[in-house]
């Protein structure tokens, strides 16, 4: 049996854990440079606010109703989902972290009651983090997800639905859209619907052969988890990353070269750091920039740089990152989103060396391992690149971010 635990709008949730005034109030999260809205609390639901609408479209509902907004505050989410799921692995044995807010379990339990079991993990979850949780449970993982989508929509399910032990599970399936299944994307739930299956029931009962031969192995492994055999096993091993990507919109455009320049060798920066985490190299750096997509005439360029050697460090590939800024930069246009991107990784201890390579890379691994530790013990940037700048006017705006209360000293909540 898999239980997946969802947290129930979570960025909002993690506000309100800090922050106990807003509980009842309309709140919104806003994305990077606050420009849509990415997370909405019940209430903000509730008066037709849409997942990711411009800001500045919502701005009389927002004045009207007081809904309190929040610019993105990562350092927050990443650090209270790892609390989540640290004591989500004392309710199971194996568990599959599906990302930031969500995650699979294993349950081995036959002859238990899970619905029950499900109620316990949602007490501790809100107890320890104060973050509200739904558990839906099922043979599959696809059942599972429609369990969950029932636990936080249903008033009498209180959270936790277990669609194996329901009722009627049928009546359960044929009130799900194909839209809502795990795994139908937009294109095949517009076949699915031309060929009159509107329903998860209508498509476990649908013919295999007609599934197949528009949707492949994917669509017969997902009729199959809809019929209740399991297919789709728990991803306790992620594939290693096969590319790396760093890029933002920047708080106002960016004209000069040296601004682009800091923009790009800031970006390379936060790449590299993430190579060294990942225990990855990289053999292959693009950059690439852009103006905005809604001027009348966007413009956007790109550059690919081969490395002479595989390489994770930060100088190293600071120097062909601002060689490739300088590709792509054109006098005249206005950017207003940059980024680099890592290809062609492999694990750094199986690098070639290069035969005319002359870089001292012991040491220079051993200087990147210092400031690694500096940088994650005292902050992001304590230690940085003097071709980042000093002067950042072009970063992405965050005038509504609320402290980092669990990660930073000086951030940490005071109680009068």
């Amino acid at each position: 049996m898999f239980a997946l635990v969802d947290c129930n709008n979570f960025y909002v949730s993690c506000e309100r854990v800090f922050n106990p005034k807003l509980w009842g109030q309309p709140v919104v999260v806003l994305s990077n440079n606050d420009g849509c809205v990415v997370a909405r609390s019940p209430e903000a639901k509730a008066l037709g606010i849409k997942m990711g609408v411009p800001v500045f479209q919502i701005q009389p509902l927002i004045q009207k109703h007081q809904i309190q907004v929040f610019s993105s505050n990562y350092a927050l989410y990443g650090d209270m989902s790892q609390r989540v799921m640290m004591l989500l692995e004392q309710f199971a044995p194996e568990m599959e972290i599906y990302s930031i807010d969500e995650a699979f379990l294993d349950l081995p339990f036959r002859h238990r009651d899970l619905t029950a079991y499900g109620q316990e993990i949602r007490r501790k979850i809100l107890q320890w983090t104060g973050i509200p949780v739904s558990v839906g449970i099922g043979c599959t993982k696809s059942l599972a997800k429609i369990a969950n989508r029932v636990a936080k929509k249903s008033s009498t399910a209180n959270g936790v639905f277990d669609i194996s032990s329901c009722s009627d599970p049928d009546e359960v399936l044929a009130a799900t859209e194909v839209e809502d299944i795990w795994g139908i994307g937009r294109r095949y739930s517009k076949w699915l619907r031309s060929v009159g299956i509107e329903t998860a029931f209508q498509l476990r009962d649908s013919d295999p052969a007609l599934i197949r031969q528009k949707m492949g192995v994917v669509g017969i492994r997902l009729l199959q988890e809809l019929q209740g055999e399991s297919c789709l096993p728990l991803d306790l091993c992620p594939m290693p990353k096969q590319e790396t990507c760093v890029s933002r919109s920047f708080g106002r455009p960016i004209e000069t070269l040296p601004e682009l320049k800091e923009a790009i060798a800031l970006y390379t920066s936060k790449a590299a750091e993430k190579l060294r985490r990942q225990q990855q190299a990289a053999t292959i750096l693009m950059v690439f920039a852009r103006t905005s997509l809604f001027q009348e005439h966007p413009y956007s360029n790109s550059t690919t740089l081969t490395l002479p050697v595989v390489t994770n460090l930060t100088p190293e590939l600071l120097g062909f990152a601002l060689q490739g800024a300088e590709v792509v930069y054109c006098p005249g246009q206005r950017y207003k989103k940059a980024g680099v991107m890592m290809m062609g990784l492999v694990p750094e201890h199986q690098r070639q060396m290069g035969l005319f390579d002359s870089l001292d890379r012991e040491r220079h691994q051993k200087l990147m391992q210092v400031i690694d530790r500096l940088n994650n013990q005292m902050g992001a940037g304590t230690l940085q690149y003097g071709a980042v700048g000093l002067k950042t006017a072009w970063r992405l705006q965050a005038n509504r971010r609320s402290p980092q209360y669990t990660t930073r000293w000086q951030d940490l909540p005071l109680i009068n």
